[in-house]
């Protein structure tokens, strides 16, 4: 399995951060803005970049766009900032730290395709205790693109540079909660499983066209057959 690249999405996937990720957005608007961030626009299976823009837009602030990179820069430096107790309601969700394990001791080269930006996506994966068997220098993180499938080819081109194989097709592996996580692999070629752990049902994960759904990452066994294709 050293040739299959698996890519997990972050939140409501393998974990559930308590709020922090607004939390952090909150500080950062006042911070910059000097007023209060009342509305952040919807984040189900969007990068932090998209999200963003159209949080700024929702805030009246007059062009957006331009806003965004130091909006990300000073977002990345309130992550540095955490001293531990922000993150002190960050929980892995059930049988994720097991499937991770087990898909590692299968030979599968694992990373992220989150729509965090990599600093919260690392702090929170830290906190969950979920860091081991990922490579976060071959994912593909939520500064990269506004549309989530424009951060396979990232992950895919680090990957293949890191371990010299080719990860093209369905030898990357996206796995995640949402219909924009199914879409990003549909639009690359790449297998997508989803997990109904988020607010997607399984029904809804199944009609976006995953070709696998799991209930959720408890079952060690289905997870290594839906990554692998096998029955």
């Amino acid at each position: 399995m050293r040739d299959l690249l698996v890519l997990w999405d972050v939140d409501y996937t393998l974990l559930r951060a308590g709020g922090l990720g607004n939390r952090l957005y909150q500080t950062t608007f006042k911070d910059m803005f000097g007023r209060d961030l009342t509305a952040i626009a919807p984040k189900a299976g969007r990068t932090d970049r998209a999200i963003l823009l159209d949080t700024l837009a929702l805030a009246g602030v007059a062009e957006p766009r331009a806003h965004v990179d130091d909006f990300l820069a000073a977002l990345a430096r309130q992550v540095a900032a955490l001293d531990g107790s922000a993150e002190a309601e960050v929980r892995a969700l059930p049988g994720a730290t097991a499937a991770i394990a087990t898909l590692a001791a299968a030979g599968a080269r694992q990373s992220v395709l989150t729509g965090n930006i990599r600093p919260l996506a690392a702090a929170k994966l830290a906190a969950a205790g979920l860091g081991e068997h990922l490579d976060l220098d071959v994912g593909a993180y939520g500064d990269v693109h506004e549309v989530r499938a424009e951060l396979v080819p990232v992950a895919r081109q680090a990957a293949q540079a890191a371990y010299g194989a080719d990860f093209g097709g369905q030898s990357t592996v996206l796995i995640g909660d949402t219909p924009l996580d199914v879409a990003a692999a549909l639009a690359t070629g790449a297998r997508a499983v989803g997990v109904a752990t988020g607010s997607f049902s399984a029904a809804d994960l199944v009609a976006a066209g995953a070709h696998i759904v799991l209930p959720d990452l408890t079952d060690t066994s289905l997870v290594l057959a839906a990554v692998t294709a096998r029955p």
